[in-house]
């Protein structure tokens, strides 16, 4: 499976002109797309990258690293370290406090797979600076485990630090020795650590989107590989199949389908590994098909089941159990379209306004909670590019921004990879979107608005944890040198 096999749609049985319509209804609803790829019968009918990623781009997958920790724990439960009904806190002597509460004793690691935990919800995020993993046994519960559905990631991160405590390795090098080198996983792939050097096993693999291609083949063909059974078949079955109920937690009506052992059921009778921001492997085998996507909806409502739907009412109507015959202007059309994905620069007027006299200013700003002191703003017309300088106490962060295209550099203070454009909404109001690209994944408004010697700045941040000074407004007085 490390050489992937390519067909063409029509040879698996679907038309070109469905997967079209599939990636172009996501341009529409406007969704920030950055993969999709798709599979019929284990071969690759789709592979599509939205620049600036490429194929071995290495993206966050958020919540699809739960998946990865499940099968990790498949493979212990199969060499007999542990079973589904061991007590966690038996791994864990250390982590525990000197009164254990009687229904964290209870929690068996069939309750941290099937989410029925006692928490109300992720324990280490009421303080990231305290050990992660103890706080899943030192946080009071608010619930007997085993019960209901309650969306816990520290319950995945303590799966993994299980993974890593039994197996001696961080848990992607444990995979990799027990399957991922054998499929082909990127050498380059690897998941972020906590601040006490377990991986994060709910949110942190950086991978490529063929990597989860190539897990999803392997789940598909039930854990096998030319006949070799990497993973067991059984676990596999019992992961992906209803375990517990979360109608009453779904945000989305895909999301109240049921949940597996961090897998998540689907409606058409699927699966899926979830990541936040649209991270994708939708399994529908029914119809033998596998959809892959990495995306940014966190800013769009209702983003992630755009893709679903888009998936099932522009392609499942169409599939066939036969081969099409080809239609090349079909082929063509797809091609085209695919190789023009790109994330789209914002939209308005990309040469200055005579308003912002000779394309540079700086602001001394007023009092605000981000700390900065002071703002600029420079813009190279010839070049159609600009610059925001913010300065505080620590020194001035320069955010590059293409007009009319995207500038990719990093993001100050955060160094993370960022694609940022910008435009003039009208004579007086500048508008910047930087979209984070790496370990974070997210993005960053700017409004800015210039009223005669004075500046107005809206900065939103969408982004899970960080960028928290680029959130509010700041104001300021005109200090151009005259």
């Amino acid at each position: 499976m490390s050489k992937m096999t390519y067909e063409s749609p029509e040879a698996m049985g679907v038309p070109s002109s469905a997967i079209h319509s599939f990636i172009s209804r996501l341009d529409k609803q406007g969704l920030p797309m950055h993969s999709v790829l798709l599979s019929r019968h284990g071969k690759i009918i789709t592979e599509a990258y939205y620049a600036p990623y490429k194929a071995d781009s290495l993206h966050r997958m958020f919540s699809i690293t739960k998946s990865f920790t499940s099968i990790a724990i498949g493979l212990l439960i199969e060499e007999g370290k542990i079973s589904l009904d061991s007590n966690i806190v038996d791994y864990f002597p250390d982590k525990l406090p000197k009164d254990v509460h009687p229904w964290i004793r209870e929690l068996t690691i069939r309750d941290l797979l099937s989410m029925e935990t006692c928490h109300s919800g992720t324990t280490y995020k009421s303080d990231l600076d305290s050990d992660w993993v103890e706080s899943f046994f030192t946080t009071k519960p608010t619930h007997k485990p085993g019960t209901v559905f309650l969306y816990d990631t520290s319950a995945s991160h303590t799966l993994c630090a299980l993974v890593e405590r039994l197996s001696g390795k961080p848990m992607l090098d444990y995979m990799r020795d027990k399957f991922l080198d054998e499929i082909g996983f990127s050498k380059e792939a690897y998941i972020i650590k906590d601040p006490f050097g377990v991986s994060m096993g709910g949110s942190g693999l950086m991978a490529t989107p063929m990597d989860l291609m190539k897990f999803g083949l392997l789940i598909r063909n039930k854990g096998r590989l030319n006949g070799k059974e990497l993973v067991p078949e059984w676990y596999i079955n019992e992961a992906t199949k209803h375990q517990t109920d979360n109608v009453l937690r779904g945000q989305i009506i895909e999301e109240a389908q049921g949940y597996g052992y961090q897998f998540w059921r689907t409606r058409h009778g699927g699966f899926a590994c979830y990541g936040m921001g649209g991270q994708y492997i939708i399994f529908l085998p029914d119809q033998d098909l596998i959809c892959v996507t990495t995306a940014d909806t966190q800013d769009v409502k209702g983003g992630t089941q755009i893709i679903y739907d888009a998936l099932y009412e522009e392609i499942l109507p169409h599939l066939s159990d036969k081969a099409l015959a080809e239609n090349p202007k079909d082929k063509e059309d797809l091609d085209e379209l695919i190789s023009g994905l790109r994330i789209k620069p914002v939209s308005g007027m990309i040469t200055s306004p005579k308003s912002l006299d000779n394309n540079k200013v700086k602001y001394i700003l007023e009092e605000n909670q981000s700390g900065f002191t002071s703002f600029s703003l420079e813009i190279s017309e010839e070049e159609a590019r600009g610059t925001l300088k913010f300065t505080d106490a620590k020194g001035t962060h320069p955010i590059h921004f293409g007009l009319g295209k995207m500038v990719v550099e990093k993001f100050p203070i955060y160094n993370q990879r960022a694609a940022t454009s910008g435009a003039f909404l009208n004579d007086n109001t500048l508008y910047i979107k930087s979209h984070i690209i790496d370990e974070c994944i997210g993005c960053v408004h700017f409004q800015i608005v210039f009223n005669e010697s004075n500046v107005t700045i809206f900065m939103r941040k969408v982004e899970e944890t960080y960028f928290n000074e680029f959130n509010g407004f700041l104001s300021g007085e005109d200090k151009n040198d005259d």
